[in-house]
This record gives structure tokens, C-alpha cells and sequence, in this order.
């Protein structure tokens, strides 16, 4: 009876404690793995034996990963790769796709997903090996239906490219600055998709700090205009006697200050996209200005009398109820439907938390660039934290709280106080159980429950404190308070988890 070699993985990481989880869970899928520290160590046995798949860290002591697969592919030695990287950025994805359609998991990882996509480039490499489909692909083809696609590139080691950056045929960026895979995010890139085309005007609706000025510039990419200027127009900064000027321009000496012709907004994005932000500021006595540029296409510049024509896309943005502003006679309704041609509302952040884990990220990266900061580490815990707060800022608040948490980790794990953010915490929302009477715990039940809770962290990270995947980073507090509670509970590694909640403080 034949039976198929159980498929080998390697993992080279300079990370002790990466490699020994990614060892567990590997193992745990039923395949045979071998770890090593640095690239070299991986080559001695890569020369000797052929495993099916290579997960691969960019960052190692030796060489790096583009240099080890570069040396691989010297050797033709012909692998499925599928990189790991904690520090991961558009520039090096760039630089990876450029030299053989790479892409990468950025730690921390999604264990299932990575599983899902090692098998499934064993899977393709034991197809292209035996020029047909292997039992090990057959056998797991209805249970591992992926989006991914590998290829050869001469000169380069065979890379796996993932569907988690590579969606219907199209790169992560391809959605521009907007970041989120929610079904609300993916509704807002399907409406972009079918108006940005058009010439259509859109009424972007949404609370601050949502990214309204995202889906304009976003609106203005995809178009027909995009090789022409997006001119931008805050509304409510605008000075009330300098509204017409701003907007369609003014002649020399049209007024005391006006010592030279001035080109307003409208002129200056002729052929492009106007973006007019917080358009329900502009004082009422002045909109009907405005919607006669937009029914007419046509305006003047304030003490002149030649007539020019407007040639706009016109997107505009409000925070406020645009209704409710028309029913108080403070915004005019006929205005109003001008512009409420194609609406898009953005939700908030707290009904997009899904979303939180990729904006955090990509908010990591921008302050490593642009604030010079070390690299922090940005932890389960962390995300946890994050995902359980309201944010009323929205994602223009996640990016401060993000930013701050970085300047204090001075490269460390990401430690987020959410009280400063904007929260009181003297505030309390009782939960609205409907005329339930509330259960509670005694102060013995509560101290038992946060005995057993630790002793089960501690028993998951085989009694790792500090570090990544600790129990100190799992549990969300430093590794000195975690020690402190510890030895205040009494918790050893001989206890039985029975006796756990027998112990007393």
C-alpha cells in the first residue's frame, strides 16, 4: 500500500519564540517541519533535501530574504516561498512584486490563513512537479479553495503569491488610499467604482475624521479627469466677504486689497475634479452664487463683466445633516438636490471595527516614516484594545492614539490609553438586560475568575512572560505587573488547574 511522504516545511526566522509557534502550528496541520535562526543554516539543508514550501522572514541576521531567494534561484532550486515580515511597507512590496509577483503576511499573522496558503503551495508545487494534480491536492481541494496564483519568473525562486493582498485579480493598492475589507468599506469602493467614470456630482456624507477627503481624491483617481487638477475648497474657512473671490476669482482693483486679477477655484480646476469640503458652511445668502455656477456652468470673476464657462467635476462633503439643515431654512433645497446627484455615506469607525486592524497597521508604518520612530510592535492585545473603543473621532482619532502609543513603545510592544483618547471613564453604560435583574459576582468569585484567567494565559504561553506572544503582551500589561500578580496569587507551574481556584491572594 503506497502512502503519500508527509510534506516538509521549512521556516527560517531569527525569532525564537516566531519559530517555535510557527512550528506548533504546522505541525498541528499535520505536516513535518524543520526550523533554522539565519539563511545559512537554511541553505546547508535546502542543498541536501527539497521540502514542499518555505516560509521565509525578510529580516535575518545573515542575509535577507530577497538575498536567500536570489541564491535559490542561482542554484535553481525551485521552492514555493511564502514570506513573513513584521515590517512590511508599500516600498519593499513594490520591490517584491517587481522581481516575481511577491507578496507578503505581516506579523501578526491569521494562523488559519497561513496554514491555508502553505498547503495550498505544497499542493501547487506537487502539481507542477508531477505535471498533473497530486493526491495531496486532490484530497484537500474542497477544503482549501484559495485565490492564489505562483509562477516562474527566470532568474527568481518561485514565489506564492497570496489572496490576502491579491483580490480579483487586482493588488491591495488598488484601492488607493481607502484601507478596509468590511462589507461597508467594499459597498463604498463598489459605488466609487460605478460613479467615478461618470461626471456625475457626489455628496460624500459622513461624520469627521471619517476620510471623506479619501473617496474625493479616490472619485478623482478612477476618472476620466484624473490627469487634470483636483482642486480642494474648505468651506468653512473661508472668510464670509471673500466667498465669490475664492470661488470664481477677481480683476485688479475690483476691490481695495485686489491689486492683481486672482484666479478662483472654479478656474483653477477647469478640466478637473473641484473638491468642496464642508460645503454646509457656506453662509445661506451665498448658495444661490453657487448654484448658479452649477445649473449654469458659467460665472464671473468679482469685478468683471466677461462671462467664463466652468468646466468642474464637482464633488462636495459634509458632516452635517444636509435635511435637516434644508427643514431649519439654514441650507436652500434646491441647492441640496443639485448636489445630492449621487450620495455616499461613510459609516463610522465604530461600525467598521473590522477594519481597525489594517488601519492600525498602515498607521505604524506612517508614523515609523514620517515620525522617525522605532518600529513598534503592535500585539493581538493591542488590536483588542482598540477594537473595544467607540472612537468619536473616527480614523483621524486611531491615527493620534496610534502615533502617541508609537513615541512611547521607543520600539516595544504598542500600549494604548484609550482614556486619553477622548473616553470618561467616569461614565458608565449600564447594559439594558429588558427588566432582567442583573447577575454579579462577590469579590472572592471575581478574584477566583482573574486567577483561573491568568493561570490559563500563562499555561498557553508555557509560562512565557515577556516578548512576543507572551503572556504579558496576550494579557495587554507589562511584563513587571504580570510578575508582580503572580507572585501576589501564588501561581506555579505545578498547580493543577483544579486548584487553581482554591488559592487565595
Amino acid at each position: 500500500m503506497n502512502h503519500e511522504p508527509v510534506p516538509q516545511v521549512y521556516v527560517v526566522d531569527d525569532d525564537d519564540s516566531v519559530r517555535e509557534a510557527l512550528s506548533s502550528l504546522i505541525r498541528s496541520a499535520g505536516l513535518s517541519v524543520r526550523t533554522f535562526a539565519s539563511a545559512s543554516e537554511s541553505l546547508g539543508g535546502l542543498k541536501k533535501e527539497r521540502p514542499g514550501c518555505l516560509v521565509l522572514d525578510i529580516q535575518l541576521p545573515d542575509i535577507n530574504g530577497f538575498e536567500l531567494q536570489q541564491r535559490l534561484a542561482t542554484d535553481d532550486i525551485q521552492i514555493p516561498i511564502i514570506f513573513l515580515t513584521g515590517h512590511g511597507d508599500i516600498p519593499m512590496s513594490v520591490r517584491a512584486i517587481k522581481a516575481g509577483a511577491v507578496e507578503f503576511l505581516t506579523k501578526p499573522f491569521d494562523d488559519e490563513y497561513l496554514l491555508e496558503t502553505i498547503r495550498t503551495a505544497i499542493a501547487r508545487d506537487s502539481k507542477r512537479e508531477a505535471g498533473g494534480v497530486s493526491a495531496f491536492e486532490a484530497a484537500d481541494a474542497s477544503d482549501w479553495q484559495v485565490a492564489t496564483t505562483s509562477r516562474v519568473v527566470p532568474d527568481q525562486a518561485e514565489i506564492v503569491t497570496s489572496s490576502l493582498y491579491k483580490q480579483n485579480g487586482r493588488t491591495a493598492n488598488a484601492n488607493g488610499e481607502i484601507i478596509g475589507q468590511s462589507p461597508v468599506c467594499r459597498q463604498i469602493m463598489k459605488q466609487i467604482e460605478m460613479v467615478a467614470p461618470t461626471d456625475a456630482t457626489v455628496l460624500i456624507l459622513g461624520e469627521t475624521g471619517t476620510g471623506k477627503e479619501l473617496i474625493a481624491r479616490e472619485l478623482h483617481r478612477r476618472g476620466r479627469r484624473k490627469e487634470k487638477p483636483l482642486v480642494r475648497v474648505n468651506c468653512a474657512s473661508i472668510p464670509k466677504e471673500l466667498y465669490e473671490s475664492e470661488f470664481f476669482g477677481h480683476a485688479r482693483g475690483a476691490f481695495t486689497s485686489a491689486v492683481k486679477d486672482r484666479v478662483g477655484r472654479f478656474e483653477a480646476a477647469a478640466g478637473g475634479t473641484l473638491f468642496l469640503d464642508e460645503i454646509g458652511e457656506i453662509p445661506l445668502e451665498l448658495q444661490s452664487k453657487l448654484l448658479r455656477v452649477l445649473q449654469e456652468k458659467c460665472y464671473e470673476r468679482v469685478g468683471e463683466d466677461k462671462t467664463r464657462r466652468s468646466d468642474v467635476r464637482i464633488v462636495a462633503a459634509t458632516n452635517r445633516d444636509l435635511k435637516k439643515e434644508v427643514a431649519a431654512g439654514r441650507f436652500r433645497e434646491d441647492l441640496y438636490y443639485r448636489l445630492n446627484v449621487f450620495p455616499i455615506n461613510v459609516a463610522p469607525l465604530r461600525e467598521r471595527k473590522e477594519d481597525i486592524p489594517m488601519l492600525a497597521a498602515h498607521f505604524v508604518e506612517l508614523a515609523v516614516k514620517e515620525l522617525g520612530c522605532v518600529r513598534p510592535r503592535l500585539t493581538r492585545a493591542g488590536i483588542e484594545n482598540l477594537q473595544n473603543y467607540d472612537w468619536p473621532g473616527n480614523i483621524r482619532e486611531l491615527r493620534n492614539v496610534i502615533e502617541r502609543a508609537a513615541i512611547f513603545a521607543q520600539g516595544g510592544a504598542l500600549e494604548f490609553d484609550l482614556s486619553i483618547a477622548g473616553s470618561d471613564p467616569t461614565r458608565f453604560e449600564p447594559v439594558d438586560h429588558e427588566g432582567v435583574e442583573q447577575e454579579f459576582l462577590t469579590d472572592a468569585e471575581m478574584r477566583r475568575r482573574e486567577r483561573e484567567n491568568l493561570f490559563a494565559v500563562l499555561r498557553k504561553t508555557g509560562w512565557k512572560i515577556k516578548g512576543v506572544d507572551g503572556a504579558a503582551e496576550l494579557l495587554g500589561i507589562k511584563p513587571t505587573t504580570l510578575i508582580s500578580r503572580i507572585e501576589k496569587m501564588g501561581l506555579k507551574r505545578s498547580l493543577l488547574k483544579e486548584d487553581v481556584g482554591d488559592l487565595c491572594p
